[in-house]
C-alpha cells in the first residue's frame, strides 16, 4: 500500500524574480546535499526528480532513488528503475488502438464487476490527429483542401471515434486533423517544458506512440517513443519500468560550414552513432558548438534517436530554448518560470559560467566544421553517403549482389532506356531516375532554415528557367500551419508552386507510405523494364517497400536537396561536375548556381519566422475544422460498436476474462512460421502503407463490400484488428528464408509444403492445434514504435520470437502482448547452429512466474535432437508480472478491479 512521501522534507517554494509572490512547491535537489547529483547527466536528474515525487514506497521506492542518484555505479549493472512521465502523446493511427483498448477496458471491467468509469487517463494525454494524410492530389492550388476532403471520406468513422473518446475521457486534448505532424505540434506548441500543476512544479517528460516523440528531447523535454500498449499503462497510472540506461556525450565544436545543413548534420550524427552503439542508451549532447546550433537544428537531430537507435538524443535547456519558447509564443510569465525553476533545481545549462565536469558512460565528438553535404540510403537512414560520392555510390548499388546496397542489376542492362509516353509527350526512364521527390517529414519540416533553403534553391531554379519533369511526383507536407505562414511572408512559396512542390496538406506524407499513387504510365515503364526508380525525401525513413512499391532507391536528404535532386531528375549525377539542367538562355546550370549560402538562409529565417505566426496558429487550434466539427459522434462513456465498421472493432483480448492471471507458460512442439535475417523492421512485420489488392487483408475488405478504391492504407485501419492481423507480415519486400530467395509475404506451412500468405499459414496452424515462433536476425523490430508489430504476432499465434537482438521499444511490445522474446547466446544464431526452421522447438519454462529470473539462461531444445541455450528477455520483475497475466493490459484491469484505493 502506498505510504506519504518520504521527501516530503525537501518540498522547497519556489519565489519569483523580484519578490512578486511564488510560482509554487518543488523537490528540490540541492537540497538532498548529495555531490553525486551534480555529476549527473542532465537527463538523469529528470528520472530522478521524477522519482524523488513520485515515491510512495509502493510503486516508486526509495530504493529506486538511490539507485538513480548512484547512476555512475548502478547504470552498468543495467538496474531496474520505474519511471512515471508527466503526460502522454499519441498520434491518430496509434491513437486510435489506445482508444479502442481504453474503451474495450471499460467493457471488461464492466463485466468483472469494477467501476468502468475508473478507466480514464490519469496523466495528461494529447492525441494529435496526424499521420493521415495520402497524397492523392499534388501539384495543385488546391491540393490541401482537396486531399483533406479525401481523408475525410475515407476516415470519416476513425475521426468520429477519437472525436467521441475526446469526450468520453477526462484528461486527454484531441488536436483535429489537418493542424500538423504531431512531433512539430508537440514542440511548437504541448510541450510545457516545465508543469505547474496545483501548486507543484516538475519538470515536464513525455512518452509517445510513435517512436519520434525523440524530437521533444531538442527542448529539453525528456521524451520517447514507446508502443502503444506501454503507453495505455503509463495513461493509467502505472510506472514504466526501464532498466536505468547508460549515457553517451556527445560532445559538440565548432560551426557548420557554409551550406552545410542540419540535415546533413544529423545523417552524420546517426552514422557515428549507429557504429558507436547506442541502442537502449540516453545520448546527452553538450559542448561550446551547442551555441551554434538553433533549437531546431536540435530537434533536428533529436527526431531521428530511432534511426541511431538510441532511447533518446538530450538537449539540456539553455538560453537557446527559452529563445525558442518565447519565438513560439509562450508568455513571458511561462519561460520565467521554467528559467527559474530548472536554474533553482539544476537542470539549466548556462555557458557563460564554468561548467561542472559530468559523468557519461562513454564519449563521442564531432567538429560540426567537418559535417559535409550527404544523403543516406538507398534503403537505411543510417547508410550515410557524403554528396561527391553519390554517383559512384550509385554505380556501386547497381553492381552489388541484392542487400541494402545493393540492387544486382547485370551490366549490360544499367543503360537502359525505357521508353513510355507522359500526358501525349514522349518520355524515358533510367536506372535511378527519380519518379517522387517529396519535401517531408516531423525531422525537417519543423526547422525554418531547411525548409527556407529549399524555398531559395527553387527562387535561383526558377530565375534562371529551370523546370522539373513532369512525371515526377513532387509534393510539399509542413509539420504545422506555421511553416506556409513563413513561407508565404518571404515571398517564396510561389516558387515551391511553380516547380510542383504544392501544399500537399499537414501531415506525415511520404515518409509513412502515403507517397499516393504515381501516374500509371510512370508505374508500366517501371515494372515492365524492370527499372530501379528512386524516390528522394526529406524524411527519416527509408526501409524497403515503405516509400512506395515501385522505388526500390529511397534516398533521405535535405529539403534544398530533394528540390535539386527533382530538377536533376536522376540520383545518377555527380554535382560537382555534371550540369544539373539547361537554364532559359541554353546555359549549363550547376548545382553551385542555384545553392544558397547559409547567410541568405540566416537573413531569410530572421526576417519571415516571427511569434505572431506561431500565436495565431496556435490559437485557433482546438477549434478544429468545418469537415471536424461537422463531425456527429455517439454520447455515452460506454462504446457503441458496430459490428460491420471495417475501420473499428472490438478486438478479442479481454473474450473469456477472469480474475485469475494465466500464469506463465512454455511453448511445446511449435512449428517456426517465420525464419528472417537481420535488420527485420516493424514495417515488413506490420506495414503502414497500402494495401495489395491479392493480400488477405484486400480479401478481408471485399467480402465486406469495400471497393478497391476505399481500402485506404493500414495506418488508417489500425483500429480494426481483424485487418491489422492479416496484415501482419504483408511487407511486399520482407524476405523470409524459407522462400529462397523469393520475396513476398509468404511463408511454408511445414507439414504440408503448402506455399501460402503468412495469415493463412498461422490459420491453419491454429486450426490444427499448434504453436508458433519466429527465428530472426539482429536488430529485429527496429523503426517505427509500432504496436501492431506484437498485436499482430500474438493474434496470429506466435508464442516467442528467438532472434540475434531485439529493438528496443519492440521487445518491450512482445511483452507486453504476452510473446515471450529469447535472444541466441553472442555468436550463435539459426544458421551457425545448424537451424533450417524445419524443426519443431520446445521452451520450457517453470508454470511458476516466481521462479522465474530476468534475464535467465533458458535452453530450447528440437525434434530434429538439436538443443540450445537462448537468453530470456524478460528484462524486469515487472515484465514478469506482466507475462503472468497474459499482457500488460490484462495486468492493469485486474490491479484496478482489485484495488482497494
Amino acid at each position: 500500500m502506498a505510504t506519504e512521501n518520504p521527501f516530503n522534507s525537501i518540498l522547497t517554494t519556489l519565489e519569483k524574480p523580484g519578490g512578486a509572490g511564488e510560482f509554487g512547491k518543488y523537490f528540490s535537489l540541492p537540497a538532498l546535499n548529495d555531490p553525486r547529483i551534480d555529476r549527473l547527466p542532465y537527463s538523469v536528474r529528470i528520472l530522478l526528480e521524477s522519482a524523488i515525487r513520485n515515491c510512495d514506497e509502493f510503486q516508486v521506492k526509495s530504493n529506486d532513488v538511490e539507485k538513480i542518484i548512484d547512476w555512475e555505479n548502478t547504470s552498468p549493472k543495467l538496474v531496474e528503475i520505474p519511471f512515471k512521465p508527466a503526460r502522454v502523446l499519441l498520434q491518430d493511427f496509434t491513437g486510435v488502438p489506445a482508444v479502442v483498448d481504453l474503451a474495450c477496458m471499460r467493457d471488461a471491467m464492466n463485466k468483472l464487476g469494477g467501476d468502468s468509469n475508473k478507466i480514464n487517463p490519469l496523466v495528461p494525454v494529447d492525441l494529435v490527429i496526424d499521420h493521415s494524410v495520402q497524397v492523392d492530389v499534388a501539384r495543385s492550388e488546391n491540393a490541401v483542401q482537396a486531399n483533406m476532403e479525401l481523408e475525410f471520406q475515407r476516415n470519416k468513422e476513425r475521426f468520429g471515434f477519437l472525436k467521441w473518446g475526446s469526450n468520453a475521457f477526462n484528461n486527454m486534448l484531441v488536436v483535429p486533423p489537418g493542424s500538423g505532424i504531431v512531433h512539430q505540434v508537440n514542440l511548437e506548441y504541448l510541450g510545457r517544458v516545465v508543469f505547474n500543476t496545483n501548486g507543484v512544479l516538475y519538470p515536464d517528460s513525455v512518452v509517445g506512440t510513435d517512436s519520434h516523440t525523440t524530437m521533444i528531447d531538442g527542448l529539453g523535454v525528456a521524451g520517447w517513443g514507446v508502443g502503444g500498449i506501454e503507453a495505455e499503462a503509463a495513461m493509467l497510472g502505472q510506472p514504466m519500468s526501464m532498466v536505468l540506461p547508460g549515457v553517451v556525450g556527445f560532445k559538440l565544436l565548432g560551426k557548420l560550414r557554409d551550406g552545410v545543413t542540419a540535415t546533413d548534420l544529423v545523417l552524420t550524427v546517426t552514422q557515428m552513432l549507429r557504429k558507436h552503439g547506442v541502442v537502449g542508451k540516453f545520448v546527452e549532447f553538450y559542448g561550446e558548438g551547442m551555441s551554434e546550433l538553433s533549437l531546431a537544428d536540435r530537434a533536428t537531430i533529436a527526431n531521428m534517436s530511432p534511426e541511431y537507435g538510441a532511447t533518446m538524443g538530450f538537449f539540456p535547456v539553455d538560453h537557446v530554448t527559452l529563445q525558442y519558447l518565447r519565438l513560439t509564443g509562450r508568455s513571458d510569465e511561462t519561460v520565467s518560470m521554467i528559467e527559474s525553476y530548472l536554474r533553482a533545481n539544476k537542470m539549466f545549462v548556462d555557458y557563460s559560467e564554468p561548467q561542472v565536469e559530468r559523468v557519461y558512460s562513454s564519449y563521442l565528438e564531432l567538429n560540426l566544421e567537418d559535417v559535409e553535404p550527404c544523403v543516406s540510403g538507398p534503403k537505411r537512414p543510417h547508410d550515410r553517403v557524403p554528396l561527391r560520392e553519390m554517383k559512384v555510390d550509385w554505380h556501386a548499388c547497381l553492381n552489388n549482389k541484392v542487400g541494402f546496397k545493393g540492387f544486382a542489376v547485370p551490366k549490360e542492362s544499367q543503360n537502359k532506356v525505357a521508353e513510355f509516353t507522359f500526358q501525349g509527350t514522349p518520355a524515358h526512364l533510367r536506372h535511378g531516375d527519380v519518379v517522387i521527390a517529396a519535401i517531408t517529414s516531423c525531422t525537417n519540416t519543423s526547422n525554418p532554415s531547411v525548409m527556407l533553403g529549399a524555398a531559395l534553391v527553387a527562387k535561383k531554379a526558377c530565375e534562371l528557367g529551370l523546370q522539373v519533369k513532369p512525371w515526377i511526383k513532387t509534393s510539399l507536407a509542413p509539420g504545422s500551419g506555421v511553416v506556409t505562414k513563413y513561407l508565404q511572408r518571404s515571398g517564396l512559396q510561389k516558387y515551391l508552386n511553380e516547380l510542383g512542390f504544392n501544399i500537399v496538406g499537414y501531415g506525415c506524407t511520404t515518409c509513412i507510405g502515403n507517397s499516393g499513387d504515381i501516374n500509371e504510365a510512370v508505374a508500366s515503364a517501371i515494372t515492365e523494364n524492370d527499372i530501379v526508380a528512386a524516390a528522394v525525401l526529406s524524411g527519416n525513413r527509408n526501409f524497403e517497400g515503405r516509400v512506395h512499391p515501385l522505388t526500390r532507391a529511397n534516398y533521405l536528404a535535405s529539403p534544398p536537396l530533394v528540390v535539386a535532386y527533382a530538377l536533376a531528375g536522376t540520383v545518377d549525377i555527380d554535382f560537382d561536375t555534371e550540369p544539373i539542367g539547361i537554364g532559359k538562355d541554353g546555359t549549363k546550370i550547376f548545382f553551385k548556381d542555384i545553392w544558397p549560402s547559409s547567410e541568405e538562409i540566416a537573413n531569410v529565417v530572421q526576417s519571415s519566422v516571427l511569434p505572431a505566426m506561431f500565436r495565431d496558429t496556435y490559437n485557433a487550434i482546438t477549434q478544429g475544422n468545418p469537415m471536424w466539427n461537422n463531425l456527429s459522434v455517439p454520447t455515452g462513456t460506454l462504446y457503441a460498436w458496430d459490428p460491420t465498421s471495417t475501420y473499428i472493432h472490438e478486438p478479442p483480448y479481454f473474450r473469456d476474462m477472469s480474475m485469475s492471471p494465466p500464469g506463465s507458460h512454455g511453448v511445446k512442439d511449435a512449428y517456426c512460421l517465420l525464419n528472417f535475417g537481420d535488420s527485420i523492421t516493424t514495417d515488413h512485420i506490420s506495414p503502414a502503407g497500402s494495401i495489395h489488392k491479392d493480400s488477405p487483408a484486400a480479401r478481408y475488405l471485399i467480402e465486406r463490400g469495400v471497393d478497391r478504391r476505399d481500402f485506404n492504407s493500414y495506418g488508417s485501419r489500425r483500429g480494426n484488428d481483424e485487418v491489422m492481423a492479416r496484415g501482419t507480415f504483408a511487407n511486399i519486400r520482407i524476405v523470409n528464408k524459407f522462400l529462397n530467395g523469393e520475396v513476398g509475404p509468404k511463408t511454408i506451412h511445414i507439414p504440408s509444403g503448402e506455399k501460402l500468405s503468412v495469415f493463412d499459414a498461422a490459420e491453419k496452424y491454429k486450426s490444427e492445434g499448434h504453436d508458433m515462433i519466429i527465428l530472426a536476425g539482429a536488430e529485429y523490430g527496429s523503426g517505427s514504435s509500432r504496436d501492431w508489430a506484437a498485436k499482430g504476432p500474438m493474434l496470429l499465434g506466435v508464442k516467442a520470437v528467438i532472434a540475434k537482438s531485439f529493438e528496443r521499444i519492440h521487445r518491450s511490445n512482445l511483452v507486453g502482448m504476452g510473446i515471450i522474446p529469447l535472444c541466441f547466446k553472442p555468436g550463435d544464431d539459426a544458421d551457425s547452429l545448424g537451424l533450417t526452421g524445419q524443426e519443431r522447438y520446445t521452451i520450457d519454462l517453470p508454470s511458476n512466474v516466481n521462479e522465474i529470473r530476468p534475464g535467465q539462461d533458458v535452453t530450447v531444445v528440437t525434434d530434429a535432437g538439436k538443443s540450445f541455450v537462448s537468453t530470456l528477455r524478460f528484462d524486469t520483475e515487472v515484465e514478469l508480472a506482466y507475462f503472468n497475466h497474459g499482457g500488460i493490459l490484462q495486468y492493469v484491469i485486474r490491479n484496478m478491479v482489485n484495488a482497494k484505493h
